[in-house]
């Protein structure tokens, strides 16, 4: 992959791939580090993918999968309290409706993110986190009335 070609690719992909990460870890640092990871894997990979959103979906699973291995590691055992101020999601208008999906336990915060922030549909959530299409739905639903709940408006999706 070219240099150019690389700049493009990160200019492009930087902000969902950051997100991913910082739904995973809620640490402004780690996820800074890993998502520096993310980068250099895909300066480094030799694969030829067939559209941008194979590129975009191959990131998100490396940035998971990367999660998952940076979490797991004995250093990171203890719990680090979520920012205040998170920097990448100040432009959005959702700022506080964010703030409550980062409270749900991440098997229902990962697809929310990808489904409403990412604009996946069921069927890539599924192929990204390697699940049925079944599993993702209920997930989303599950997540839905968490958040109905937390925010007192039963009918707010």
């Amino acid at each position: 992959m070219t240099e150019e070609l690389f700049c493009q690719h990160y200019e492009k992909y930087k902000n969902t791939v950051y997100s991913v990460i910082f739904n995973y870890v809620q640490n402004t640092e780690d996820t800074a580090d890993l998502l520096q990871e993310v980068f250099i894997k895909l300066f480094a990979t030799e694969d030829d993918f067939q559209s941008e959103e194979h590129m975009k979906a191959w990131l998100i699973r490396v940035s998971i999968n990367l999660c998952k291995n940076h979490l797991r590691s004995v250093k990171i055992r203890k719990i680090v309290p979520l920012e205040e101020d998170i920097p990448f999601f100040d432009q959005r208008e959702d700022n506080d409706l964010l703030k409550v999906v980062f409270t749900l336990p991440e098997k229902y915060r990962i697809p929310i993110h990808l489904f409403y922030y990412e604009s996946y549909s069921i069927k890539e959530i599924g192929n990204i986190l390697d699940m049925p299409e079944a599993t993702v739905k209920i997930r989303l639903k599950r997540a839905r009335e968490k958040l109905a709940k937390i925010l007192n408006k039963e009918d707010w999706f």
